[in-house]
């Protein structure tokens, strides 16, 4: 059963491809569903700029916000962590200050 994280944020994939370090698994992207012809065919999707992948609570990156599911990158080094709050400007929020709308 997939595992839904507490928090979460969607960003363009133009902006993880920013970091120098950034590789994508393709291999694990969502799979999609497309009428060809008349007929359901499946496939992975590609990947363009302009999709949105999530970046997790765990510094994760998914194609979903499933935190187990789909993990296009998991490298997380202290310049991943960086690169996530200075030029993502990421930061957890506590479900408290959610609710509170602050």
């Amino acid at each position: 059963m997939a595992i839904m994280g507490k928090y979460c944020k969607a960003y363009p994939i133009r902006r993880f491809r920013e970091y120098r370090g950034w590789g994508e698994k393709t291999e694990k992207v969502r799979r999609e569903t497309k009428r060809v012809e008349g007929k359901e065919v499946g496939g992975k999707r590609q990947l363009s700029d302009e999709d949105h992948l999530y970046l997790q609570e765990n510094y994760a990156v998914t194609d979903g916000v499933f935190k187990d599911e789909n993990i296009i990158c998991d490298d997380v080094t202290p310049e991943w962590l960086e690169f996530c709050t200075y030029t993502l400007n990421f930061e957890i929020l506590e479900l408290n200050n959610l609710a509170e709308g602050t």
